[in-house]
C-alpha cells in the first residue's frame, strides 16, 4: 500500500483544475472521499502505474484520500486455503475502506492483464454479509504499447457491472505509453494527461453525489423478500441497507 503525495507537475494547468467540487455541488468536501487505486503490471517501469500515481497525486490535489494496493506478492485466488492470506486481507480491507475505486491496466493481446485480473478476484461480491464492491463508484483506465485501443477499459467496465458497482461515463486510454512519461516517471504533457485529469475530476463528483445514498440505490426488491424485510414506511429504506451502511463505517 502506498500514498502519493502531489508534487507539482509541468503537465498539470492548476488555474484549471476544478478543487472546489464539494462547494460547486452544494455538499460537504469532509470527510475527504476515499479512493482505492488498482494497477496491472509488476515490471519496475509499469506504465500502469506511472499513470495510476499519476491520477494518485491529482486526486490528492482535489481533497481526496488515496491507497494505491501493491499486487506484488498477491497469491492466486485458488492458490491457498484457510485464514487470507495478508496480501488478499490487505486488498479485501482497502476496498471496505473506500468509497470509490481506479482501475488501470495495460492492454496484453487485446485484453486486460492477468496481474489486474488476479486482484479484482480477490474481491468477493459479498463477505461475511458485507459487499466490499457494491456501490462504490469506478474509473477505469488502460495503457497501450501501440495505437490506441479501448479493449481494457471495456473489459474493466464489464468487471466493474458484476461487482455491482457504479462506473462513470468517461475513462482514459493512453497509446504508446511509453513515449508519453519523462525519464522520472512524470507524465508529459498532452491531450492523454488532460483526460486523466478529465476522469480524477469525474470520480470525485459522482463519488460526492452517491456517497450518502448509495446504500439506498442499491438496495434490492429480490433481497427485501428473501430476507422478509418489508419496506419502513418512515424511511422508505430496508434494514438490510442501513444495515450494510453501518457494518461499512
Amino acid at each position: 500500500m502506498s500514498i502519493v503525495p502531489p508534487p507539482p507537475t509541468t503537465a498539470l494547468k492548476p488555474e484549471y483544475l476544478d478543487e472546489t467540487i464539494a462547494a460547486r455541488l452544494g455538499l460537504p468536501a469532509d470527510p475527504p472521499v476515499r479512493i482505492l487505486m488498482l494497477y496491472g503490471s509488476l515490471r519496475e517501469r509499469s506504465y500502469s502505474r506511472l499513470v495510476t500515481e499519476e491520477a494518485a497525486r491529482l486526486l490528492t490535489r482535489m481533497g481526496a484520500e488515496v491507497r494505491i494496493f501493491d499486487p506484488r506478492g498477491l497469491p492466486m485466488p485458488d492458490e491457498t486455503t484457510g485464514e487470507p492470506h495478508p496480501k488478499v486481507k490487505e486488498l479485501r480491507d482497502l476496498s471496505l475502506w473506500s468509497e470509490g475505486h481506479v482501475w488501470c491496466s495495460p492492454e496484453r493481446h487485446g485484453t486486460i492483464s492477468a496481474v489486474i485480473k488476479n486482484q479484482i478476484d480477490h474481491l468477493p461480491l459479498s463477505m461475511g454479509g458485507i459487499r466490499p464492491t457494491q456501490g462504490r463508484t469506478l474509473a477505469v483506465m488502460q495503457v497501450s504499447g501501440g495505437s490506441q485501443s479501448f479493449n481494457s477499459v471495456n473489459q474493466l467496465r464489464q468487471l466493474g457491472r458484476w461487482m455491482r458497482m457504479f462506473t462513470i461515463p468517461n475513462q482514459s486510454s493512453v497509446a504508446k505509453a511509453f513515449q508519453e512519461f519523462d525519464e522520472d516517471g512524470r507524465m508529459k504533457p498532452s491531450a492523454y494527461y488532460d483526460r486523466v485529469v478529465d476522469v480524477m475530476e469525474e470520480l470525485v463528483k459522482f463519488t460526492l453525489l452517491l456517497r450518502d445514498k448509495r446504500d439506498y440505490l442499491v438496495d434490492r426488491y429480490s433481497e427485501r423478500v428473501e430476507a422478509g424485510t418489508p419496506i419502513d414506511p418512515v424511511t422508505d429504506l430496508s434494514s438490510i441497507a442501513l444495515g450494510a451502511s453501518l457494518n461499512a463505517r
